[in-house]
């Protein structure tokens, strides 16, 4: 009842009333094909949210961390699982993911530098860095 829990989407969507009386930390595994804005009256109950990147080339996740984070204000964890890549770090950070599930092939050291490689940014985001645009206006 009250241990932390991390559970499908299908499992939520079945058993919304029961699990959202739960006093325990909920944590949701969204499959990329979901549409997050589904999750508008629930998203405040999740402590974390598991963001799935199956393939490289599936972008679908990166959308849904931007649409947790600026529409609906998810403010828990975002983390990123499955096919993680130190080359997208960054643009995972950008959209609003905040941990990422890297396994035993990472060293953290190598990763995490990963996040630091650029700090000019042309697009503004969901990680607060200040973009170009910004910094190239005068001060009022």
């Amino acid at each position: 009842e009250g241990a932390p829990a991390t559970l499908s989407l299908k499992r939520w969507s079945a058993e919304r009333g029961a699990l959202s009386r739960r006093t325990g930390r909920i944590g949701l595994r969204l499959p990329n094909d979901a549409a997050p804005l589904a999750l508008a009256d629930d998203v405040a109950r999740f402590d974390l949210i598991m963001l799935s990147f199956p393939r490289f080339t599936d972008g679908r996740a990166y959308s849904q961390a931007r649409l947790l984070r600026s529409r609906l204000g998810f403010r828990g964890e975002l983390r990123a699982t499955g096919n993680v890549l130190r080359d997208q770090l960054m643009f995972m950070r950008r959209c609003g993911v905040d941990a990422f599930d890297v396994g035993d092939r990472a060293l953290a050291e190598n990763w995490l530098a990963a996040l630091g490689e650029f700090d000019v940014f042309y697009q503004p985001a969901e990680d607060g860095q200040p973009w170009i645009a910004r910094q190239r206006a005068p001060a009022r």
